[in-house]
């Protein structure tokens, strides 16, 4: 998936305009990046394009992952993009669900693998039959 395309399904789901859609996957990816491990870090952004790879390099001290809950997850989103909680979820969601269009499946369950239960109601609309594009009205 291209840059352009990632974020237009961004700008979709989370029904924002496409600058907004950009920070929102921009806080989602940076916050995502905190919570993977280096090394699953570098394996997301081999697939993703360049834009989004530049949004997730890992440094020395993110090699291992930052432990936070989806809360945690939730509230940095939304401090990145400045949104509340309830925005910043939805905000998630939409890039989860993009995400995983936009890399293989096993690279999307090494990155589920890596979090919490507590997570399941932000990724699971990801991997449900019927998260595929949406169509224009």
């Amino acid at each position: 998936m291209n840059y352009d395309t990632f974020v237009d399904q961004v700008a979709l789901r989370a029904r924002v305009p496409g600058d907004r859609a950009v920070e929102l996957t921009r806080a989602t990816l940076e916050t995502l990046a905190e919570r993977l491990t280096g090394g699953e870090v570098l394996d997301l952004a081999a697939q993703l394009p360049r834009p989004l790879q530049l949004v997730l390099r890992p440094s020395p001290d993110t090699e291992a992952a930052d432990r936070f809950g989806a809360a945690e997850f939730v509230a940095r989103v939304g401090q990145r993009a400045g949104l509340d909680e309830r925005a910043a979820r939805e905000a998630v969601r939409a890039v989860f669900t993009t995400l995983r269009e936009a890399v293989t499946g096993g690279e999307f369950d090494d990155i589920v693998v890596q979090m919490p239960r507590d997570y399941r109601d932000m990724v699971e609309p990801a991997l449900a039959p019927g998260a595929a594009v949406p169509r224009r009205p």
